[in-house]
C-alpha cells in the first residue's frame, strides 16, 4: 500500500468510524474499563483542558482534522472565529449538531491550501496521523497556514511505553481494544464494531522526540506528558 492508499483508507476508515468514535473519549460501552481506568482517563482529560484553557489560541483559529468536534468548544471560548478541516461529512454532521458557529470545510488536509493565514492552528489526535512520507508536506502547509509569530496547539496519544509504565492495572486491555496487529512502525490495523478492518497510520510520539523532530525543521516546541494518556504541546516557528 502506497502513501495516498493509505491514507485513503485511513480518511474511510474514520468516515465509518464517526457513529461511535465519541465513545472512546468520553469511554462509554466496551471503552469504560476499570473505575480506576475511568478516573484517571478523565483527569487526564481535564489535564489537557486546563492546559488548554491557561493560554488558549484566540483570534482566527484554524482547527485540523477536527473530528466530531470534541474541542471544538473549547476553541470557541476563546477565538474570534474557527475554521474546522476535516476529510469527513460525517464527522463534521456530528460537529455541527454540538456547535454553532463554526466555519467547516470538508477537504483532505494534504490536498487543501489554507484560503488565508490564521492566527493560531489547534490539532487534536491528529500528528500521530500523518506519515512520515507526508510529515514535511504537513508542517509546511501550517508553516503557510499560520500568521507569523501563531502558534500550533497539539493533544494526542501518549506513546503507549509511557501508558504501560504509568497506566492503571486494566490499560493492556484498553491498548489492544479495537486494534489488530500492525505492520511496520505507522501502518496500524483497526477494526470497528461491525467487525470490519480498516488500515491506518498511527506514529506515537514522546514529547522529547517531538520536540527534536520539530526542532529539526525550524520550529519550537514545548511538548508534555499527562499521568499517562496524553500528550500534549504547542509549536512555534523560530
Amino acid at each position: 500500500m502506497d502513501t495516498a492508499e493509505l491514507l485513503a483508507s485511513q480518511i474511510a476508515y474514520y468516515r465509518a468510524r464517526a457513529g461511535e468514535y465519541d465513545d472512546w473519549l468520553e469511554r462509554r460501552r466496551e471503552y469504560r474499563m476499570s473505575a480506576e481506568f475511568v478516573a484517571r482517563w478523565e483527569a487526564d482529560v481535564a489535564a489537557v483542558r486546563s492546559w488548554l484553557g491557561a493560554d488558549p489560541p484566540t483570534g482566527r483559529v484554524l482547527e485540523v482534522a477536527s473530528g466530531s468536534g470534541n474541542w471544538t468548544g473549547a476553541l470557541l471560548d476563546t477565538a474570534d472565529r474557527v475554521t474546522a478541516v476535516d476529510a469527513s461529512p460525517e464527522m463534521m454532521a456530528l460537529l455541527a449538531a454540538k456547535h454553532d458557529g463554526v466555519e467547516q470545510i470538508v477537504a483532505d488536509i494534504f490536498s487543501w491550501q489554507p484560503p488565508e493565514r490564521y492566527d493560531n492552528v489547534f490539532c487534536a489526535f491528529w500528528v500521530s496521523h500523518v506519515p512520515l512520507a507526508r510529515w514535511g508536506q504537513f508542517w509546511d502547509l501550517i508553516d503557510r497556514a499560520l500568521q507569523p509569530g501563531g502558534r500550533v496547539w497539539i493533544v494526542d496519544n501518549a506513546h503507549p511505553e509511557h501508558a504501560a509504565a504509568n497506566g492503571p492495572s486494566d490499560w493492556p486491555k484498553a491498548a489492544e481494544l479495537r486494534q489488530i496487529d500492525h505492520v511496520g512502525d505507522e501502518i496500524h490495523g483497526r477494526t470497528l464494531r461491525d467487525g470490519s478492518e480498516w488500515t491506518m497510520v498511527k506514529r506515537f510520539w514522546r514529547p522529547t522526540e517531538l520536540e527534536a523532530d520539530l526542532g529539526a525543521a525550524g520550529w519550537r516546541a514545548q511538548v508534555y506528558n499527562t499521568g499517562f494518556a496524553f500528550l500534549h504541546g504547542t509549536a512555534q516557528r523560530r
